[in-house]
């Protein structure tokens, strides 16, 4: 079954989701610059082989956390999250995107990323 949020359940993730999205986002570009001093036969100072696949390992944990907690995960690069919510009866996913400090955003499920709108200030949102 599919966890459903509140904003304010979901904003009290957010220091979490920061934590671990820094920490991927770090992961990520570490594995991808060894990964690619590895293909083309450079040396790294992050390492070799053995390295990389500690990276691989470790951002494998961190983007399973995200579901872990009942958030979908849209994508890694940029990471983006949805949780998935209701606005007045109607399913709707609030919306988070890498570089944002905090959940502002909201779409409909049939409009995708294009259609995000500001979460209202009154969060009507349960």
């Amino acid at each position: 079954m599919e966890r459903s949020f509140t904003v304010a359940q979901a904003r009290e993730l957010i220091p979490a989701v920061l934590s671990r999205g820094d920490e991927l986002i770090e992961v990520r570009a570490n594995l991808v610059e060894l990964q690619t001093a590895l293909a083309t036969g450079e040396r790294s100072p992050l390492g070799g082989l053995p390295e990389a696949k500690g990276y691989q390992a470790r951002l494998s944990e961190l983007l399973g956390w995200f579901p872990a907690q009942g958030i979908d995960l849209k994508g890694f690069a940029p990471l983006l999250l949805d949780f998935p919510a209701e606005l007045d009866g109607e399913p709707v996913l609030l919306c988070w995107l890498e570089g944002e400090a905090e959940l502002g955003w909201y779409h409909k499920l049939a409009y995708g990323f294009a259609g995000r709108r500001r979460i209202p200030p009154a969060d009507p949102l349960p």
